[in-house]
């Protein structure tokens, strides 16, 4: 059953407090974020990515495309990030490669960030690996 306009509204609205939550948590450990809300190329299918970020605590730079997931539990928040939503986020990021050739270098993971209520965020690096 689809969601009524003013139930998705607030999702949306509490998907980019979580998204605004978890950059500014990255941010103070010291992480630039590149990007937010990121896409791939235009008609390739992809989905969005939350946000692109340098982290800065290995001895080369890796380029994580974090997904952040709101929820009232962390194991919701996890079992949030399906199968297909992996598929699409692996072939949004490509396509921000694609586009920013600047970081083709780099090494590349699949972070997860989950925003639960009265916790601070948590933080799961190289939370999957797209399927070859």
């Amino acid at each position: 059953m689809a969601r009524a306009p003013a139930d998705r509204r607030g999702a949306e609205q509490a998907g980019r407090d979580a998204e605004t939550t978890a950059a500014a948590w990255l941010e103070a450990r010291g992480w630039r974020i590149l990007d937010r809300r990121a896409r791939g190329r235009r008609g390739d299918g992809a989905g969005e990515i939350d946000l692109v970020a340098l982290d800065p605590t290995g001895a080369e730079p890796v380029v994580a495309f974090v997904e952040v997931k709101a929820r009232p539990t962390l194991t919701a928040a996890l079992e949030a990030v399906t199968p297909a939503q992996r598929c699409r986020l692996a072939v949004a990021a490509e396509g921000w490669l694609a586009t920013h050739p600047e970081h083709a270098a780099a090494g590349v993971r699949f972070d997860v960030v989950t925003v639960v209520p009265d916790r601070p965020p948590a933080h799961l690096p190289d939370a999957w690996r797209p399927e070859a």
